[in-house]
């Protein structure tokens, strides 16, 4: 990795994640990574882990290789407005922030800066995320950069900018959705006498081994699906029951439902 300095702008849920992730993949250690936020208090936990922190955006970006901008959407501009002269003109920016496009930041950062979009999903924090980049005026190491801080942290594509709200619905929206029915797998596991603890473990590693089954054999949900389902089978008997509540349905709805506020 060339870059050798990162400042993550806002140390939140999602450039928390970020900024560990890249610790844990030892890209490079948490001395090298600053960490802002807006109120010192917020900050104490960062700089007790070894990272530089500080409330100053300014010179926080002085002399970063690379300034990740995790900050909320309707804040953007504006922290982009406070730090346009102080942030090294050779500096790669990442931005974070979701609906944000290329073209408003570009127009936001000074000419000719170095940008990529990202959209990585929470699970970066633990090494699993899916992050889609679309880089604008990069070098070449620039984005190797960039793809490996965001590698290290799952699986990291480079796309064009027009599916961006597709995969921000799947991948970025889409974890909350996978998480909400991780809970509900709970749920029936304490309803049939698991303890919360004993059934949130095995929902968490059943759904973790079905992934691993599709990103391990490359094949389609419904051959793995299959290969459970014997004829008359208690397995096949649940689905359908799943089926005729609008299982299916009701997960299309809700990433559409995300993917149309993404769009709107």
């Amino acid at each position: 990795m060339k870059a050798q300095h990162i400042t993550v702008i806002g140390g939140g849920n999602m450039g928390g994640a970020i900024a560990k992730g890249i610790v844990a993949s030892k890209l490079l250690d948490a001395k090298s990574i600053i960490v802002t936020r807006r109120t010192a208090s917020a900050l104490a936990d960062w700089q007790a882990k070894g990272y530089e922190v500080t409330t100053d955006n300014k010179s926080a970006v002085k002399d970063a290789d690379i300034i990740v901008f995790a900050v909320k959407p309707y804040l953007i501009m504006d922290v982009i407005a406070e730090v346009k002269e102080s942030i090294n003109p050779k500096a790669l920016c990442i931005s974070v922030a979701t609906g944000v496009s290329l073209s408003q930041l570009e127009s936001a950062l000074p000419q000719g800066m170095a940008i990529v979009r990202a959209m990585p999903n929470t699970a970066a924090e633990v090494g699993e995320s899916v992050t889609a980049l679309c880089p604008l005026n990069v070098t070449d190491d620039q984005l190797a950069d960039a793809q490996e801080i965001f590698g290290k942290m799952g699986l990291a594509i480079v796309i064009e900018e027009s599916k961006m709200p597709a995969i921000t619905a799947l991948a970025s929206c889409g974890i909350a959705h996978a998480l909400r029915f991780i809970r509900a797998m709970m749920e029936a596991g304490i309803e049939m006498g698991l303890t919360s603890k004993q059934s949130a473990e095995i929902a968490a590693q059943t759904a973790k081994g079905a992934a691993q089954l599709i990103l391990t054999n490359g094949s389609h949900p419904e051959v793995e699906v299959d290969k459970v389902c014997t004829p008359a089978g208690v397995t096949i008997t649940g689905i359908n029951a799943m089926e005729h509540a609008g299982f299916t349905s009701a997960v299309i709805k809700g990433i559409m439902g995300s993917f149309n506020k993404i769009k709107s």
